[in-house]
């Protein structure tokens, strides 16, 4: 094999390629890529075997091959290099990678093609696609509620795909985030569900093009991003009745500025226990009053006006928690709505942005 590139074209490929390989080294060949040639093109592959990424660049190639390297050490020579000199890739006695520009060489030992696993592709034949700023937009709203234990099912998020709209859910327990936005209609029958895992939602979000397009088989999901492909194993296990947590009927109301409510909280937690982050929260006709305590240390009060339906309340509710919504919320103002201090309230942005976004969150004794 040997083929030569632009340094910028195969630095940013293989900057992706470093959220997908394997760093524990519960196989060692899973901390490589594989490097395959193609007419006037090379493809880059890495996979964990939970996710993989195939991903295409130019390139000048004078003789055909293959070889899998250590994707890290790859990246931080080629990052390494001059901008203004082309590099070159060569395979020397079937397992030894040369790496050259200018004066510069390099030599990995790598693995031949065949002990690398194997990583299916699609060919995306359902056309389903959508637009790929939207679908960013709703991984960050839902990311931070993403659990990351034991059950499986809670370690990533539910997409809910239909013909003419796509939802996402994530919950840890304690918290769920909801947001839906309209689509084109899509040539869908019914609908699709698929629990999409954090890690594949993370190197979406690091995408930049126009267009998604989805597919999906037995075992994977597949997403194309311009000459990107991430395929992801579908997380098995029934996602929780999220419809049935959204709390409804709520008699105690509240709309206020979420700058105000934001820096409120961040001022008071900042006294707050290191262990449970607990703020309570006393509702009254025309503010809310902040307070956090800590033995160790001291306590904290402040107050936000707002506007405000119904009797006082007193509710206890941990600060990150809060404020992992109001930082990545984009209204002006947020709606606020409990049934009482023992039950989940509900917060959404007091604005249309496209999106519908929804926030349920339990309250916590403090």
């Amino acid at each position: 094999m040997k083929f030569t590139t632009k340094k910028q074209d195969m630095v940013k490929e293989l900057q992706i390629l470093q959220g997908i390989v394997e760093k524990r080294n519960t196989m060692p060949i899973l901390a490589n890529i594989l490097i395959k040639t193609r007419e006037n093109e090379v493809e880059l592959t890495g996979t964990d075997l939970e996710v993989g990424l195939k991903t295409k660049l130019p390139a000048k190639v004078e003789i055909p091959g293959s070889i899998t390297v250590s994707g890290k050490k790859t990246f931080e020579i080629v990052r390494s290099l001059r901008e203004d000199i082309d590099i070159t890739f060569a395979v020397e006695n079937l397992n030894t990678l040369i790496i050259t520009s200018g004066a510069s060489e390099f030599r990995l030992v790598g693995l031949p093609e065949e002990d690398y696993p194997p990583v299916v592709t699609s060919q995306f034949e359902k056309e389903i696609r959508f637009p790929l700023d939207i679908f960013q937009k709703m991984i960050d709203r839902v990311f931070f509620a993403i659990a990351q234990e034991q059950r499986y099912y809670l370690n990533g998020a539910l997409m809910v795909l239909s013909a003419n709209q796509i939802e996402l859910v994530s919950t840890d327990g304690y918290r769920l985030a909801y947001v839906k936005a309209p689509l084109e209609p899509l040539n869908i029958e019914g609908e699709i569900r698929c629990i999409i895992s954090k890690k594949t939602l993370n190197e979406i979000r690091k995408f930049d093009d126009s267009i998604v397009d989805f597919d999906l088989d037995e075992s994977n999901l597949f997403f194309q991003v311009g000459q990107r492909i991430l395929i992801s194993r579908i997380i098995e296990g029934k996602f929780p009745n999220y419809e049935a947590v959204i709390p409804t009927e709520n008699p105690f109301k509240l709309k206020v500025s979420r700058e105000e409510l934001l820096e409120s909280i961040r001022r008071v937690s900042l006294l707050s226990s290191d262990r449970t982050k607990g703020v309570k929260f006393k509702f009254s006709s025309d503010k809310i009053i902040l307070f956090s305590s800590n033995p160790e240390i001291g306590e904290a009060k402040d107050e936000v006006k707002v506007e405000y339906e119904g009797d006082e309340l007193e509710v206890g509710f941990n600060a990150q928690y809060i404020l992992d919504f109001l930082t990545i919320s984009q209204s002006e103002m947020i709606k606020m709505e409990l049934k009482d201090s023992k039950n989940a309230a509900l917060l959404q942005p007091d604005d249309d942005t496209g999106l519908e976004y929804l926030y349920v969150l339990m309250p916590m004794n403090i």
